[in-house]
């Protein structure tokens, strides 16, 4: 059989087109502010951005800060559903406290506030500790499961 007809029959029309190929010098820049990522992205570079040996990569930078490991995202998880416990605890109270005592809008403020306040302190903390050391995110979490204990639930009760 001719070698010519093989090598037809796996390739298709066009490929031998220089731009379609992944691995090639000829691969266009990429705009600025862009990064590439990804398998044969290294050739697709802003050849203006010379990266300088004194600033840290993205990949020393990642393994400085760290990956959140499995325990890591079940404890934040774990976290974030005793939060979520707590604003259900402080709407509770807040309501129990408004059959007990004449309703105004001073206590109807303050418990909508109380009850934000769990997800408020714990979407503050996610965001403000993500380049964060992962210690310095549970410390901050722990503190406010500490401070925003629904009071009101715990000693009137939910009935």
């Amino acid at each position: 059989m001719n070698a010519k007809a093989d090598d037809d029959a796996l390739s298709w029309s066009g490929d031998d087109d220089p731009t379609l190929d992944v691995g090639s010098e000829a691969s266009p820049a990429l705009p600025p502010g862009y990064t590439a990522v990804g398998r044969g992205s290294g050739g697709a570079t802003d050849p203006s951005e010379a990266p300088s040996p004194s600033s840290p990569s993205a990949a020393e930078h990642e393994a400085s800060v760290g990956r959140a490991g499995n325990a890591a995202l079940v404890a934040v998880g774990v976290l974030g559903g005793v939060y979520l416990l707590y604003a259900i605890g402080w709407l509770l109270g807040g309501l129990r406290l408004q059959e007990r005592i004449t309703p105004d809008a001073m206590l109807v403020v303050s418990t909508a506030l109380a009850v934000a306040a769990p997800a408020l302190w714990f979407g503050a903390v996610v965001l403000l500790t993500r380049t964060a050391p992962r210690w310095a995110r549970f410390a901050w979490l722990l503190a406010g499961a500490l401070i925003l204990v629904p009071w009101p639930f715990l000693t009137i009760g939910p009935v």
